[in-house]
């Protein structure tokens, strides 16, 4: 089976290589997209095909209506995901990737009974703890914008950038909407994997909330990273190549 990228597509082939044994689906971060993994193909063995995941409102999917919740986000994603899963696959997600990656998982085992080979989740408390911060998508856009910088959940470039706000305002009140109104259901651990990696410097998300992810599978581990919230980006270097080793550890093919 081939795939390639086509307008309005969920799933995105940045170099398609249809040799690979694995595919690795990206899920980005608040405001984030497809284009935040575009240099991880290079830094990846051969064997693992990255395919990030393109949201509503950026790149190709940019007319398409955006989700402010989370269940009928994640079925989206879903049913887009099935014609790609024909070979074994793994799933990596930063911040609101990571809650959208664990959930789209969790129903990929429900409803079609497969699971990835690995879940990365990354720079993301684990989803059964509360949020302590208070509700930010209800707020005026003045104090929105505010409340964005001091939480440091979007690139410094990007609130800086008057124009590109103009633009990107509407998707990041949406992918918060989107995270503050999902309420964490109870379901059994996940079989696979669990790989948690968080900033040494992101005070928001700390060590504790991290291992807490081992509550939800039946096997993790933790690594933290030199940086603060945008450790993927700062320490991207040695996220894949704990990426690599880990999938190289799980799956004998990759």
């Amino acid at each position: 089976m081939t795939n390639t990228p086509t307008f309005n597509s969920w799933v995105t082939y940045p170099k398609s290589n249809p040799q690979a044994s694995l595919r690795l689906f990206c899920f980005p971060y608040t405001g984030g997209g497809a284009f935040s993994f575009r240099t991880w193909t290079g830094s990846l063995p051969k064997t693992i095909e990255v395919c990030p995941i393109e949201l509503p409102g950026r790149g190709t999917q940019i007319g398409l209506v955006l989700f402010t919740r989370l269940e009928p986000l994640v079925q989206a994603i879903a049913q887009s995901l099935l014609p790609h899963l024909d070979k074994p696959f793994a799933f990596f997600g930063h911040s609101m990737g990571a809650l959208v990656s664990f959930e789209v998982a969790r129903l990929l085992r429900k409803q079609n009974e497969r699971e990835p080979v690995q879940l990365f989740v990354s720079g993301c408390r684990a989803l059964q703890i509360p949020s302590p911060e208070p509700l930010l998508h209800t707020l005026p856009e003045p104090a929105f914008l505010d409340r964005l910088r001091r939480l440091n959940g979007t690139p410094k470039a990007v609130l800086e950038n008057v124009e590109l706000m103009q633009l990107l305002l509407p998707v990041l009140q949406a992918d918060v909407a989107v995270i503050e109104t999902y309420v964490y259901a109870s379901e059994p651990p996940l079989n696979c994997l669990i790989a948690v990696f968080g900033g040494l410097q992101n005070v928001e998300v700390d060590f504790d909330c991290l291992q807490a992810w081992r509550q939800q599978t039946n096997a993790s581990s933790l690594q933290m990273l030199s940086g603060d919230h945008f450790f993927l980006h700062s320490a991207q270097a040695l996220l894949l190549q704990s990426l690599t080793q880990h999938l190289q550890a799980r799956s004998p093919i990759v």
